[in-house]
């Protein structure tokens, strides 16, 4: 019985925004694996994650589960014990579960090991990042038994960030680099490590396009600079935007990275040409994982997911990187999925999704409980375009408590419904920031230039969507407790 259920191959990038595949409309990045992957399966065209950067976006995957109730609200934050996680779900479920590359639902900045939970996880090759040093970074492991002068350059280089040192743990060739580390292990598991008497659950994260923007020389010589469009922006553009977006501009993502305002135009470019690089890298390492499930005989009864945690500004509005913005490059990501003869080949969908609907899609296919406290819709009816489909309508993103390097801390939701997207910076109590905000009618302006927050002519409008918005917030609060009785 257990054989008839699918195997499931969930490949999860870091940072990348939809529009950077060939299938998503981009014309200049190459992706032809990919790009296959949606010619054979369905595509999401507007899929929203739950939170703009990694932790909180990652947890709302695993619980199904928004940020507002799943307690991890920013990076740094561990994911509450109590918990209950996808992993482990398929795994008393009679899957064998595998993870190679980061997690993230706990702290682990430069060089502390992520504390682990009950996962599921038999196999867990587990690194959070090519630069930070933990003892149980699996990646250093690979690259010091593999690549030993490599490692020890890099090591002797400290963090070994791009531009600063010849030799960094995010500069390596190919053959030494975590994507290509990632490939390997996700080979290693199908090949050897999986239990072949169980379906299979592998969670595939590679790092990239996360920033720095490097990548190798071979990737990076496929792209000109020159020959890439400039980001997306208008010239005084923040004026009449949130006062946090200059903040951004000017100190980018926890103050650790440069802020829009201190590239060049030539550098911006060459950035641009760097994330793209990375991502054909991924593609390449896709192609050697999908080919080793068709070798092995698996492809027919494998489910396979392409998608990403979050979005990346890449100039686009003065911004750079991750943070308190709601763009639709920082929290619209791709979606992919591919299951033969279950699912149609060629399909497009246009329906608002959101990334927490994959926990419920992830436990319908594999036959298992969904989580008892899971809030997201499974896509499958979706995806296999039912007549009796109910899309949700809508969708929403939360950016709470950003912290440094925004003094007051900012905090943002997120309101996608029909073609306007509502966006707020919440005043006090919740920040002693003013309240501020943004509309954008995405027909009319899909490129998000003008905001009509204070347009009298959209009064109506935004204040309609507001009043929707704590009906979702109150439609949404965690109420999974039982009650047990009147009193």
């Amino acid at each position: 019985m257990a054989q008839q259920r699918p195997n499931i191959l969930f490949i999860c990038t870091d940072q990348q925004r939809y529009d950077s595949l060939g299938c998503y409309g981009n014309e200049y990045v190459q992706t032809p694996t990919i790009d296959r992957l949606a010619a054979e399966g369905v595509l999401f065209e507007q899929c929203y994650v739950q939170n703009p950067v990694c932790g909180p976006s990652r947890a709302s995957l695993v619980t199904g589960r928004y940020v507002h109730n799943h307690g991890l609200y920013a990076n740094g934050v561990s994911l509450p014990e109590h918990e209950q996680v996808l992993g482990k779900a398929l795994n008393d479920g009679g899957y064998d579960c595998g993870l190679v590359g980061k997690m993230h639902l706990a702290a682990c900045y430069r060089g502390r090991t992520e504390a682990r939970r009950d996962d599921g996880f038999s196999f867990y090759q587990w690194a959070h990042d090519p630069s930070h040093g933990s003892p149980e970074n699996q990646y250093h492991r690979w690259l010091k038994t593999h690549h030993p002068d490599l490692y020890a350059a890099a090591s002797s280089q400290g963090l070994g960030r791009a531009g600063h040192d010849p030799v960094g743990f995010d500069t390596m060739p190919t053959e030494a680099h975590y994507s290509h580390w990632v490939g390997d292990q996700s080979v290693e598991f199908l090949e050897n490590a999986r239990d072949p008497e169980k379906p299979f659950f592998l969670w595939v994260n590679f790092y990239d396009p996360h920033h720095p923007f490097v990548a190798p020389k071979e990737y990076l010589d496929r792209y000109d600079p020159s020959q890439l469009p400039p980001p997306n922006l208008r010239p005084g553009e923040l004026t009449d935007k949130p006062d946090v977006q200059t903040d951004a501009s000017h100190h980018s993502y926890a103050g650790l990275a440069r802020g829009f305002t201190e590239y060049s135009a030539q550098e911006v470019q060459e950035a641009i040409a760097a994330y793209y690089a990375m991502i054909t890298l991924i593609d390449d390492e896709t192609a050697r994982i999908l080919h080793t499930l068709e070798k092995l005989g698996l492809s027919e009864n494998t489910l396979v997911i392409f998608t990403s945690d979050h979005g990346e500004m890449l100039g686009d509005h003065h911004l750079m990187l991750k943070g308190p913005m709601m763009y639709e490059g920082a929290v619209r990501v791709p979606l992919i999925l591919r299951w033969p003869g279950h699912l149609p080949e060629g399909e497009r969908r246009s329906d608002l999704v959101q990334w927490i609907d994959l926990n419920p899609t992830l436990t319908e296919a594999a036959g298992v409980p969904e989580l008892p406290r899971n809030q997201g819709q499974s896509l499958l009816p979706l995806a296999r375009a039912d007549e009796d489909a109910q899309p949700r309508g809508w969708a929403i993103c939360e950016y709470r408590n950003s912290g440094h390097p925004y003094d007051p801390p900012a905090h943002v939701t997120m309101l996608r419904r029909g073609p306007h997207k509502l966006v707020v910076y919440h005043g006090d109590p919740a920040s002693s920031r003013p309240r501020q905000g943004e509309l954008y009618d995405l027909e009319a302006d899909p490129r998000e230039l003008h905001n009509l927050w204070a347009d009298p002519d959209h009064q109506e409008t935004r204040i309609e969507l507001q009043e929707f918005f704590l009906d979702v917030l109150v439609a949404t609060e965690d109420r999974s407790q039982p009650r047990e009785a009147y009193w």
